[in-house]
């Protein structure tokens, strides 16, 4: 990364809940964790205050529910 001042404080970094699966087919991938938090990690060293929001929509369009009978939707 470069000397320059960061342009922002605090940022906001939304993650899809599906990023985390990494190259698994479910689930949540270590690696992929490990490799996002490394990369947070650098961000804050710079003094930029980072709020993490991890979404859920697969769990309520049936990736869960679908192996109990719920319809899943499509986007």
């Amino acid at each position: 990364m470069s000397n320059a001042a960061p342009a922002h404080k605090r940022i906001l970094l939304k993650l899809s809940g599906e990023a985390l699966m990494g190259d698994d087919a479910f689930g949540i991938n270590r690696a992929t964790i490990v490799r996002m938090v490394e990369e947070i990690a650098e961000v804050t060293r710079l003094g930029v205050q980072v709020a993490v929001v991890i979404g859920g929509g697969n769990i309520f369009r049936g990736v869960a529910g679908g192996s109990v009978g719920m319809d899943r939707a499509t986007a």
